[in-house]
């Protein structure tokens, strides 16, 4: 992921040195290894497709593109596996040192008592303390809010975790040759990060079996262990100090308050995935506990070992002598020494509790047998008993290294860890409602019911105390497993914990019903209890498409307004959920439509909870492309509209940005600190929408609204009413190839066909941005400015796009992502993929569209920021950006040999040669790692 960064100073060029020197270094670290372990001739081989590459983007020479096409044609099958696989890994290599980078700037930055840097929870805190906002409102909201990354799986998830492994331990070693080392040291630092590079290479970098989604779900959890599980809590203490440090004060004791919390979907979303049910979900939610419980017998275990004190030496509280002589722990060795004492009876307590949550491996033998504990906060008292004791008793110390951050977690992480939510398609809902209400002689033929009359009868059958499913019935395989998920979350609530499912997430909501549909769902598995207006699972809209956005706040208003709806929000706090899509609106309508529609949902949806008194939440579902929603989330939550924060956002974290933001724990820890601070600003700084400014506001939403017009119209005349555009989309772009990657659980298209509709948006991305298009993040913007400007011969109209760009964060951190993937946009490259495409005329047509449109993009993005170069306004990243080519080039030269290999192939009769479907898949990691927001 591109992370945001301060302005630089004068002097910047010298704090890029250490990075370009790690580089080098890794760069001839693999270098070596290719040699040792392939020769001499393919270590040749890549150094010149390298200096052809960098030759051909560098002067745009036809000659060194002859040169370079004449190289990777002379490739053997087994030499082109092994050159992208060198440029795999430099690029790969060539990340770790960049965040570890990163790092290093974070760290000097604090070392010289600077500021706090833009993004840092201080800055925040700084910017509410100078607008008047007090302490304690500070305390309130954070008491309050909730702030939710939601981790899920994706078709364009790339790493496996055994190059996450090694990496790790490259960048920790990386690390450590900044800190001063003997000559022995330095020498031995150096053969461990040849011995990690090493078996990197001869790491199989792909999978070769479809992942599962236990799989997934296993390489979701470590992420925990690399950095959710320490740095979460260690945030949460520093964000308390930061407080006390800003506002001159003590830092505040926040206790149980858990505002940053994390959630999942892998093994609970459903939604063109037939391998998620309910078995899924229960092996979820056990691997999720049986994750923290392993943590925390871990922890224990170790402060055991630390807190050796003795009454010998100080006194206990009561409660804590209490504590201890509850232990069964009763050895006369340690008679003097309750805090051991008490954390053995811990440990076996937590040790019950592994094994009844479904741990079957306890890594050490617990001392006699202990009653499991009923829930994590009667183990979090535990924890607080013995801090107590130590407090007042000349321990306070002892608190901070270990026990602190281990109570904060209890809190956070509860059994539970992470929550999961349960996620479906409207259709099938409608389906399964449709055979039971015939199975139950309520209603033969619901799905031909107008929605008037489904919204009726769903209202009665909600209201009555029976259930529509009989056991003596026979019901379609869809409907069983559809009633086993909600009678699974009901169990799983049960046994980890209210926190361990607390949502239901309905796709492709286009009506009232939709929601109570899964409201009546959940009444078959006792989830919901209309007498008592209680719903323990909140059912929550995603609203996806274009029409989709625009008819939310109608439906929401509906919703909330139905009385047994009414009395269940009421019962949740007074508070409703609502997801936006940002990947399906992009593919149906375009970068910039599909931004301003989200846009003028929110603010609609806005109105509509003001009238009802009720808090809203809004759930973006962000990918890692700009088109799906990506960019620094920083100031995507700042660029939101005023009142759609308010202490409340939960977003996704998807795809191989999941690695690119947590796989690092300094680099985790920054981009959880982010969140923090956008919600803290977005939520608590005064919005001025008085007078003039409001005017102004008034008068740039209706730009947007003309250009998101214009921009709606380019796009959707290519994508979808230009004949061969399809045939284009999949013979210029790796599409195909990508289907067949092992990538995820979940199919790439929800449909077998060939229709772009039924693409899923996340492929669509992925694939543009493997041609170096990057189509989904651009395309429309040129026309749709250029068209509104030709109307206007007086230049008043470019200069209300330069005060947008000036005054408006949206339409300000709209350019600025796109500014992002126009600066890894390569028409050069684009043009190899698109001599794939078979058809010449096909191919001129529509690329000669493309290249206009790009064109025309540049020159509109550059008449309204001013900026000639991309990036111009953050030139680290611009710098990181560059660097990357010299990498990323030959890949993307080397993977249209292949595909044009591949293709071949296949139109001819014969076994197909997997090396070079490996090639290809190959290149497609490697891609997407140099992009690094691909997903």
């Amino acid at each position: 992921m591109d992370k945001p960064v301060a302005p630089e100073t004068n002097n910047s060029v010298d704090k890029d040195a250490p990075l370009k020197e790690d580089i080098r270094l890794l760069g001839r670290l693999l270098g070596d290894v290719l040699r040792d372990q392939e020769g001499d001739a393919v270590f040749d081989v890549v150094e010149t497709i390298r200096q052809t590459a960098v030759r051909f983007r560098r002067d745009a020479d036809p000659q060194a593109g002859e040169e370079l096409n004449a190289l990777l044609h002379k490739l053997t099958r087994n030499q082109t596996i092994s050159v992208v696989r060198a440029f795999s890994y430099f690029s790969h290599l060539a990340n770790i040192a960049e965040d570890q980078h990163h790092n290093r700037r974070r760290r000097a930055h604090l070392l010289a008592g600077s500021r706090p840097r833009e993004g840092s929870v201080g800055h925040a805190l700084g910017k509410l303390r100078g607008a008047g906002v007090d302490q304690k409102t500070v305390e309130t909201f954070l008491r309050n809010a909730l702030i939710a990354p939601v981790l899920t799986a994706h078709p364009t998830e790339v790493q496996r975790k055994s190059i996450l492994d090694a990496e790790h331990d490259i960048a920790r070693l990386l690390a450590e040759r900044d800190q001063p080392l003997t000559p022995k040291e330095q020498v031995r630092n150096l053969q461990l990060l040849q011995a990690r590079i090493a078996t990197l290479w001869q790491t199989r970098m792909l999978r070769y079996t479809k992942l599962t989604v236990a799989d997934e779900i296993e390489n979701a959890l470590s992420y925990y262990r690399i950095t959710f599980l320490r740095e979460l809590p260690s945030l949460y203490d520093d964000i308390e100090d930061e407080i006390g440090a800003q506002y001159h004060g003590s830092a505040p004791q926040l206790g149980d308050a858990a505002y940053l919390q994390m959630g999942s979907w892998i093994g609970g979303d459903r939604d063109g995935n037939p391998n998620v049910n309910a078995d899924t979900m229960r092996h979820a939610t056990m691997r999720h506990a049986t994750t923290i419980l392993d943590y925390y017998l871990e922890e224990v275990h170790t402060l055991g070992a630390e807190l050796s004190t003795s009454t010998l030496m100080v006194d206990i509280t009561p409660a804590m002598q209490a504590l201890s002589e509850r232990s069964t722990d009763q050895s006369d060795h340690r008679a003097d020494e309750p805090y051991r004492r008490a954390l053995i009876g811990m440990y076996a307590r937590l040790a019950a509790s592994a094994r009844e949550l479904g741990a079957t491996n306890i890594l050490r033998k617990e001392v006699g047998h202990a009653e499991p504990y009923a829930d994590a906060a009667e183990f979090a008292v535990d924890l607080e008993t013995i801090a107590a004791s130590l407090k007042a008793n000349h321990g306070a110390m002892l608190v901070t290294p270990r026990l602190a951050g281990l109570t904060r977690a209890a809190h956070i992480f509860g059994f539970h860890l992470a929550s999961l939510d349960m996620r479906q398609t409207s259709d099938i809902h409608e389906r399964v409602l449709a055979e039971l209400f015939e199975k139950a002689q309520v209603e033969a033929d619901y799905a031909a019911l107008d929605e008037d009359a489904k919204v009726k009868l769903l209202l009665a059958e909600i209201a009555q105390p029976r259930l529509l499913y009989s056991p003596f019935e026979t019901y379609s395989d869809e409907t069983q497993s559809e009633l086993a998920i909600v009678r699974a979350a009901r169990d799983i609530r049960e046994r980890y914990g209210a926190r361990a499912i607390r949502n239901y997430i309905i796709s492709h909501t286009e009506a009232v019903s939709d929601l109570l549909e899964v409201l009546l769902l959940l009444k078959e598995a006792g989830l919901v209890r209309p007498n008592a207006g209680v719903s323990d699972v909140m059912v929550i809209p995603l609203f996806e498409t274009i029409p989709d956005l625009q008819r939310a706040a109608a439906i929401m208003e509906a919703w909330m307004g139905l009385p047994p709806v009414t009395r269940i929000v009421h019962n949740q706090g007074r508070l409703q959920e609502v997801m936006l899509g940002y990947s399906d609106s992009n593919k149906d309508g375009g970068f910039l439509t599909s931004n301003w529609e989200l846009y003028q949902a929110e603010l609609k949806l806005v109105e509509v909870f003001e009238r009802a008194g009720v808090k809203l939440r809004l759930f973006h579902g962000r990918g890692g492309t700009v088109g799906r929603g990506g960019g620094p989330s920083y100031q995507a939550i700042l660029a939101q509209p005023p009142g759609t924060v308010n202490g409340q956002i939960r977003l996704t974290e998807q795809g191989e940005i999941i690695a690119s933001k947590f796989s690092n724990p300094e680099i985790g820890r920054r981009n959880l600190e982010l969140l923090v601070a956008a919600t803290l600003e977005a939520s608590l700084m005064p919005h001025e929408g008085e007078g003039g400014k409001a005017e102004r506001l008034a008068v740039f939403e209706s730009v947007m609204a003309e250009l998101s017009q214009r921009a709606y119209t380019a796009y959707r005349d290519l994508v979808y009413e230009t004949p061969g555009f399809t045939d284009y989309f999949f013979a210029a772009t790796p599409i195909a190839e990508i289907a067949e990657l092992n990538l995820g659980s979940r199919p790439a298209s929800r449909k077998k066909t060939r229709r772009i509709e039924d693409l899923r948006a996340i492929p669509w991305g992925f694939s543009w941005g493997q041609c170096r298009l990057l189509l989904p993040g651009w395309y429309g913007f040129g026309s749709a400015v250029s068209g509104w400007l030709n109307e206007d011969s007086s230049g008043e109209r470019l200069q209300t796009l330069q005060a947008m760009f000036a005054e408006w964060p949206f339409f300000a951190t709209l350019l600025s992502n796109m500014d992002m993937v126009l600066a890894k946009t390569d028409l050069a490259i684009a043009s190899r993929y698109a001599g794939l495409v078979p058809d010449a005329a096909l191919r001129e047509r529509i690329f000669k569209r493309i290249a206009a449109e790009h064109g025309e993009t540049l020159r509109q993005l550059e008449a309204i920021t001013g900026a000639s170069e991309r990036l111009a306004s953050n030139p680290l990243l611009a710098r990181s950006i560059q660097n990357r080519f010299a990498y990323l080039d030959p890949l993307n030269h080397l993977q249209v040999e292949l595909i044009h290999r591949h293709r071949t192939m296949s139109r001819e009769p014969g076994e197909m040669d997997p090396r070079v479907h490996r090639g290809i898949h190959l290149s497609i990691n490697g891609v997407a790692a140099g992009l690094r927001n691909t997903g």
